[in-house]
């Protein structure tokens, strides 16, 4: 999803740091932005380390000039599935990558959409947030941290004209959906996989919430601030 929104966004005029945990990951994406002209920079980060989110919006303003718009979308899944075989190292992995990483990419990037004169923050949730699913607990508690924490940024920063919103997926095609598909149906995951509990009887594909951050960090949401917007095909109806 971050690799589509970034293609997008730079087809609109963006410059784009792409950032990651795993470096090549981040040149890659960088690169298949200015293959088709845009400008972008590949940083690695680990959005769980304050001294890594700190640099990474240095960099990206030292190179860019500003900082308008902030994607907070790194996140993991648990291997384990029930609780109760949690170490306490398992939990609070997920939790300090999915709900720390958003904190620390919206703290951060505070000063910098200030000086900037205001911006747009979408920060990734999950329809999880929502709705409770067995074998993702931590997941889970931290997507709805997500959402509670989108919410109070997005009315305490309105005075500084920096809109907080939150993307909240259903089942979106990329590789982390399927590890959790096949790990719990031992098969291979498709593009055309039926999704019997979604309305759309479909996923979506990474480009389909690229658009809606797209919408998000535009002028066209404009009064849209401190909202979790519902990406999932219906699923949650």
């Amino acid at each position: 999803m971050g690799r589509a929104a970034a293609l997008l966004f730079a087809a609109e005029g963006a410059a784009i740091a792409a950032v990651d945990i795993n470096e090549a990951a981040a040149v890659d994406t960088a690169q298949r932005v200015t293959s088709q002209g845009g400008r972008a920079l590949g940083i690695r980060a680990d959005v769980s380390k304050s001294a890594d989110v700190k640099q990474m919006f240095a960099r990206t303003v030292t190179e860019f000039g500003r900082l308008d718009i902030v994607y907070n979308n790194a996140a993991i899944i648990e291997e384990k599935t029930q609780l109760e075989d949690f170490d306490d190292d398992d939990f609070d992995r997920v939790i300090a990558v999915n709900l720390r990483g958003v904190y620390l990419g919206m703290k951060y990037a505070l000063p910098h959409l200030i000086a900037a004169g205001g911006g747009a923050i979408i920060n990734t949730g999950s329809i999880a947030g929502f709705t409770s699913f067995r074998g993702s607990p931590a997941y889970t508690a931290a997507k709805a941290g997500v959402v509670a924490l989108t919410k109070v940024a997005g009315l305490q920063w309105g005075k500084h004209k920096i809109r907080v919103n939150a993307i909240c997926p259903g089942p979106v095609f990329t590789p982390m959906a399927e590890g959790i598909h096949r790990r719990m149906t031992g098969r291979e995951l498709r593009p055309t996989t039926r999704m019997p509990m979604s309305a759309s009887g479909r996923m979506a594909m990474p480009e389909e919430v690229a658009r809606v951050a797209l919408f998000l960090a535009s002028e066209d949401s404009s009064y849209i601030n401190a909202t979790p917007i519902t990406v999932d095909g219906g699923w949650g109806v």
